[in-house]
């Protein structure tokens, strides 16, 4: 009867170890929630048919307010490029962790 108390002692001390050991906080990366926030902003347009599968770079960068700044972006469409810094540009993002001032890189693409 004693071997199997300090049996089971000694495996409820394992399984407390393996829970304590594995880390429930799983982090997010900043850039897969940034993509999603960017993409529900880009979301609504009125681009149309004309525009199906045009694409660009877009760099920007995050302020001290966690807002997005648009640095450049990279495309032949004008009005692609007008519209993407027009609806991204100092717009709030919501995120637990970021570097302010740090560049990110994102690709847009429209289907109509």
């Amino acid at each position: 009867m004693r071997k199997l108390s300090v049996v089971l002692v000694a495996a409820m001390l394992l399984t407390a170890g393996n829970i304590f050991a594995n880390d429930s906080k799983k982090e997010v990366k900043p850039s897969k929630t940034l993509s999603a926030q960017i993409s529900q902003l880009l979301k609504i347009n009125s681009f149309g048919a004309t525009y199906d599968g045009a694409q660009a770079q877009v760099l920007f960068t995050l302020n001290n307010d966690k807002e997005i700044v648009v640095l450049s972006v990279d495309t032949d469409e004008e009005r692609l490029k007008s519209f993407i810094t027009a609806k991204l540009n100092y717009k709030e993002v919501v995120l637990d962790n970021f570097e302010a001032g740090k560049n990110y890189t994102v690709s847009v693409r429209i289907d109509a």
